[in-house]
């Protein structure tokens, strides 16, 4: 009875191990290697699909090499391009003012709200003009008593006049008579300039927009004290209508910039980071001279900002447009590839194979690319796909490429 059950399990595990070498030909060939053919054969006759065991009635055998890679392309055309120079701006008010006070004295009003847009002359604060107002009253006042005096010296003037013809006065008495008026037409001459020192310093009482913007945050609330010579404001004012966007462009482009300001000024747009535009203007100044350490020239543009669109501070991309190529060859920038010999892209044959022409670019934007030397018109240049390719590579064109 021991010896049959001995047997059996001999049975089993000899059955499991030629199991185990079938669906693993490779442990056969490491521990029984004159089995490991037949291992591998029962192994492929077990699992290999129908599919790869034998061809469908009717089908062809598949050529030997690649399959060819699925690309588009386009052809190098010419056309007009606008020469566009794309850079970083930042937003500036037109004129910013810090309104300060310019006598001393008490707020007495804040006649403005924060962020108001207020017009040139509109109140903005009232300071305490009782001390003015009392000045002014009394340089009236001295103006007054000498003019007073000055009448009285000419009465006596004419009655000394009389009486030194008639040699009742001397000569001296008629001409210090005669100084004296003098004195008193100087001195209400004196208080006519006092009187209006007075009034200007009364009218520095009363704070008005220098300039038509935006106020900003009040700087000083109603109460305080004040005076001339302090450096914090009252408030600050931007112009918004018209307003400036400042920008840099390379040193190379000096004298065309200058030359197209001479002759007109040059159109700006403005986009935000997504690229949605914001505005259109003019070029209207660029700076006296290059920035030598980063070899730019910085240039302004003005823009009507009606809609308030454009906010100082705000960076903004620039795109400033300096005349029109003619007849140029055109691609589209992203076929335009960088390699260790500067700029190529990959040309599909007439026997539909890709090669690498290098380029030379001159200009472009974020869209088109200027082509100076590399490629002809008609050329097929590749869109899509260039990343699979390399130099004789076989393509197969995408028929909704257009080509």
């Amino acid at each position: 009875m021991g010896f049959a059950r001995f047997a059996w399990m001999a049975v089993l595990a000899c059955g499991a191990a030629a199991a185990y070498g079938v669906y693993a030909p490779e442990a056969a060939d490491r521990w029984v290697p004159a089995a490991g053919g037949l291992a591998h054969q029962l192994h492929d006759r077990i699992w290999t699909p129908p599919s790869q065991t034998a061809s469908t009635p009717g089908q062809q055998a598949q050529p030997n090499g690649p399959a060819p890679i699925v690309v588009t392309v386009t052809p190098v055309k010419r056309a007009d391009f606008p020469v566009v120079l794309q850079s970083i701006g930042q937003v500036q008010a037109y004129n910013t003012v810090l309104v300060r006070a310019r006598v001393d004295g008490q707020i007495m009003k804040i006649a403005f709200g924060e962020g108001q847009m207020v017009k040139q002359g509109d109140l903005l604060a009232q300071i305490d003009s009782r001390p003015f107002q009392a000045a002014l009253d009394q340089a009236v006042a001295k103006k007054s008593q000498d003019e007073a005096n000055l009448a009285n010296a000419r009465l006596d003037l004419t009655r000394y006049s009389t009486l030194a013809k008639q040699d009742f006065a001397t000569k001296q008495q008629l001409d210090t008579q005669n100084a004296l008026v003098l004195q008193l037409i100087a001195s209400i001459a004196a208080d006519a300039a006092a009187i209006d020192a007075a009034k200007t310093q009364l009218d520095y009482t009363t704070i008005r927009a220098p300039i038509s913007g935006r106020a900003g945050f009040r700087l000083i609330d109603e109460g305080n004290l004040v005076n001339a010579g302090q450096q914090t404001g009252i408030v600050s004012i931007a112009q918004l209508q018209p307003i400036s966007v400042i920008f840099a462009e390379p040193q190379e482009y000096v004298t065309r910039i200058n030359q197209e300001l001479a002759s007109g000024s040059p159109q700006v747009t403005v986009m935000d980071a997504d690229g949605h535009k914001l505005a259109t203007g003019r070029l209207s100044i660029s700076d006296n001279q290059v920035d030598l350490p980063t070899g730019t020239i910085r240039l302004k543009a003005e823009f009507d900002n009606k809609d308030n669109a454009l906010w100082p501070g705000l960076a903004v991309t620039t795109g400033l447009q300096l005349g029109v190529e003619k007849d140029v060859l055109i691609v589209p920038t992203d076929v335009v590839q960088h390699g260790e010999k500067g700029l190529y892209v990959f040309v599909v044959d007439d026997q539909n194979r890709a090669q690498v022409r290098q380029v030379r670019v001159a200009q472009q934007d974020t869209n088109t690319a200027v082509i100076s030397d590399g490629l002809k018109e008609g050329d097929r240049v590749v869109t899509s796909g260039q990343f699979l390719l390399q130099p004789g590579s076989i393509v197969s064109i995408d028929t909704g490429s257009g080509t």
